[in-house]
């Protein structure tokens, strides 16, 4: 018998806090929460002021009764989760299911898994803190309420099965305005002038100072340039430096680990946990740019020690983000003189960053010597100017440099030769090119979190579940899109001689980045139409405010939750009684000229869809889905009419006919009641029959190199080839084959064994899978708003 229990929510924490604590110390894991709101119904006794209704979830009772047993053994128990709200609100959880007593009860909390920090902590116990549980159950409470009632209003109004969120609801608004902007942008043309000027074997290029509008002025100014005479009007020499970045926030972290090494926020969060659990980085929720003096003095000793004195800068970064929660420290390494981490290689270049980050931000500033020379070639008002930098000290850019998000990198900055005041230059060449104004650019996953930071929407704990929901919902995809080409004109100036000439680029490209889906942008219009308040970035910042305050012991949790709903059911209510004269998102094209009935396009049951006729017509409407590419904002009247030229019958293949059409899934090839799926490099509407019958020989070939054995005692078994190995079938369910089996060789009473004696696993369609921090903490996003109902 232990005279100690520690609970922790995750086992790579439990083991990492093992190794640091003797042997009358049991550490135990939660695996996150242990109960959660009833999830029948609402969850929440809305009659007896906002009492959330718990349960223990159906998978954690064992666990819970585990727990119990270990803690009736234990002379002292120590709730031991992270130090957030979240964390807060599993040690209070803990305490209530499991029946604690205050007298036996020790809270701890620490931002680093360090034998000094656990031991620290060990010595200075403190109770639960309640003003932080009820910060996060009234997040969670908040936003059950606004799933639950916006939800059934988007079933009637737009389609079943769909759902809202508070902070997920204006992220996606975000997103949607910006697409807007991006298809509304007309791009607007203006010449950039660049000279190159020649001294002592050395090019200066300079570029005039201002964008001339009109061909026709580009022209004119070249021609001036004919026999314009070029003269040095004035140096400037003066020093620059550049600072160092501040450490790593959740947010900062998020953003650069997507800019230098393509990590999604998901995968960052994922990779920033196992490095915490395993003792390598502080807490990494954190909107703290602070660090200890520990910290800084071990970061100066390693600085020193690779680089000289000269490179030390102590600096001190306070944190002036909005509505700062629980700042303790900025994400840094725990142990400074370990600049590299055992682990998988993306947890090496994500920890490398880290360290490398934290070393920089107490490092000198760079320095550099700035030159700009300004180049008169008789004209008030244009010049040329010439910019070149020398750096005098790398300063902390030996170690680091801060990525940047931004698209415009065109520069002409260089070393300059030296040059002296009235000094005549002459010019090699002078080409004005035409350049376009930039559309905005569409959201990364990074950026959009610091758009929400910047507008104080969300916390670091909400910006990953966040980001992962308005996918998972399908209201947001990650994709590419395309660009399109267009030409340029290029007009240059040598020997005196202008050529005029033209060139193409691919402008509108996109990599990566969010866009939202015809439902999401149906479902913003929606309910920024019925729900201002809901959707506004302010109302919503105020939201996380609040929360603060009931963090703080400012404001009461219940109160603040009822002054929200006595506003927010109303608008409910009115908006499931509005009538509306067409369908939400429905869109008018016009009229098919065959039939003359109207055409329109619409959210249908399984997504957009173009529909000729209408409901209340003796003839019933046809339908046709949109294709993937084609949008219900953008798409023609010319296109959706093309949409029902399918199903396109070709010619028959073994006496039996096939046709091509496009489903919920995209478009197939029909052939012997077999479906077979139209790769995207095949256009439905021009497929030829040949093509068709290479792609069902195919598949066919696909589906035999699948089937490892069949059994004449039940079709319906089968032993197969999946993605990770061999498996068995049986009745739309699988089965793991044990260790050592040779599918080939098993026979049928091999397999009804493991059918008796397994547990089957089914894959449901359209279920939302744990992410993969999830599966490892156990700790679900709770600080999300609803999922489907």
């Amino acid at each position: 018998m232990q005279k100690n229990l520690v609970i922790v929510e995750s086992p790579a924490k439990a083991k990492t806090i093992e190794k640091f604590l003797g042997k009358d110390y049991k550490v135990m894991s939660s695996y996150g929460h242990i109960r959660d709101l009833k999830k029948k119904d609402l969850g929440i006794d809305m009659e007896n002021n906002y009492k959330p209704l718990y349960e223990i979830s159906p998978d954690k009772k064992k666990l819970v009764s585990e727990l119990k047993a270990a803690a009736k053994d234990a002379d002292v128990v120590w709730l031991a989760s992270d130090e957030d709200r979240e964390g807060e609100a599993i040690s209070w959880h803990l305490y209530e299911t499991l029946g604690l007593e205050k007298k036996d009860t020790r809270r701890i909390a620490f931002h680093e898994i360090t034998k000094d920090a656990i031991l620290h902590a060990i010595e200075n116990p403190r109770t639960i803190n309640k003003d932080l549980v009820d910060a996060q159950q009234a997040r969670r409470v908040l936003d059950r309420i606004v799933g639950f009632e916006l939800s059934p209003v988007l079933w009637k109004k737009v389609k079943p099965a769909l759902s809202a969120g508070r902070v997920q609801s204006v992220a996606v608004r975000l997103i949607v305005e910006r697409e807007k902007e991006v298809r509304n942008f007309k791009p607007e043309a203006a010449y950039r002038v660049i000279a190159i000027f020649e001294k002592d074997g050395q090019q200066i290029k300079a570029e005039l100072n201002k964008r001339l509008k009109t061909k026709e002025e580009a022209l004119s100014l070249l021609e001036k340039l004919k026999t314009a005479g070029y003269l040095v009007e004035d140096i400037q020499t003066k020093p620059t430096k550049k600072t160092p970045a501040a450490p790593f926030t959740t947010s900062t972290l998020q953003q650069e680990a997507s800019r230098k090494l393509g990590y999604s926020v998901g995968q960052t969060m994922m990779l920033a946990q196992k490095l915490y659990e395993s003792g390598k980085i502080t807490y990494m929720r954190t909107d703290s740019v602070n660090l200890s003096g520990l910290a800084i003095n071990t970061s100066k000793a390693e600085v020193e020690t690779a680089y000289g004195k000269e490179y030390i800068k102590v600096r001190q970064y306070t944190t002036k983000a909005k509505g700062a929660q629980e700042a303790h420290e900025a994400i840094r390494p725990t142990y400074m003189s370990e600049h590299e981490v055992s682990g998988t290689a993306q947890e090496k270049k994500l920890y490398e960053l880290i360290w490398k980050r934290t070393i920089a931000s107490q490092m000198a500033d760079a320095e550099f010597e700035k030159t700009t020379a300004t180049i008169n070639f008789g004209d008030k008002t244009l010049k040329f100017v010439a910019e070149g930098e020398v750096m005098k000290f790398d300063g902390f850019l030996r170690v680091y440099l801060e990525g940047t998000d931004d698209e415009d990198t065109e520069t002409v900055e260089g070393m300059l030769p030296p040059m002296a005041v009235n000094e005549k230059l002459s010019a090699v060449e002078v080409t004005a090119t035409e350049r376009f104004t930039q559309r905005p650019p569409r959201y990364t996953e990074a950026s959009l979190v610091r758009k929400l930071e910047e507008l104080g929407i969300g916390r670091p704990s909400t910006y990953a579940p966040t980001i992962s929901t308005i996918q998972n919902r399908e209201y947001v995809i990650k994709d590419s899109v395309e660009g399109t080409e267009r030409t340029y004109n290029v007009l240059q100036l040598k020997d005196e001689k202008i050529k005029d000439s033209e060139k193409t680029e691919v402008f509108g490209a996109d990599k990566n980045k969010l866009i939202p889906t015809d439902i999401g942008v149906v479902v913003n219009d929606f309910l920024t139409e019925y729900f201002p308040e809901i959707m506004n970035y302010n109302f919503t910042a105020n939201v996380e405010k609040n929360f603060d305050d009931v963090a703080e012991g400012k404001e009461n949790w219940t109160e603040m939750i009822d002054h929200f709903y006595k506003g927010f059911h109303p608008v409910v209510e009115e908006a499931m009684d509005v009538q509306t004269e067409r369908k939400v998102g429905e869109r008018i094209l016009g009229v098919d000229p065959k039939s003359g009935r109207q055409i329109s396009v619409k959210i249908g049951r399984f997504g957009p869809m173009a529909q000729i006729g209408t409901q209340d017509e003796e003839e019933k409407p046809q339908f046709a889905g949109l294709r993937k590419e084609q949008s219900l904002s953008t798409i023609t009247l010319e296109e959706a009419l093309k949409l029902f030229e399918l199903p396109r019958k070709l010619d028959k293949f073994e006496d039996k006919e096939m046709t091509v059409a496009i489903g919920r899934f995209g478009p197939y090839i029909k052939h012997n009641n077999q479906f077979v799926s139209l790769p995207k490099t095949y256009d439905p509407f021009e497929v030829t029959s040949e093509e068709a019958i290479e792609l069902i020989l195919e598949k066919r070939k696909k589906d035999s190199e699948r089937v490892i054995k069949v059994f004449e005692q039940d079709a319906e078994m089968q032993l197969l080839n999946g993605r990770y190995g061999p498996y068995l079938a049986y009745k739309k369910k699988n089965y793991k084959l044990p260790k050592g089996a040779v599918p080939a060789e098993m026979t049928f009473e091999d397999c009804m064994k493991i059918i008796n004696a397994e547990p089957a696993t089914k894959e449901k369609k359209g279920s939302k899978t744990a992410t993969k921090s999830e599966k490892k903490t156990g700790k679900k996003s709770t600080k999300t708003s609803e999922k489907k109902k």
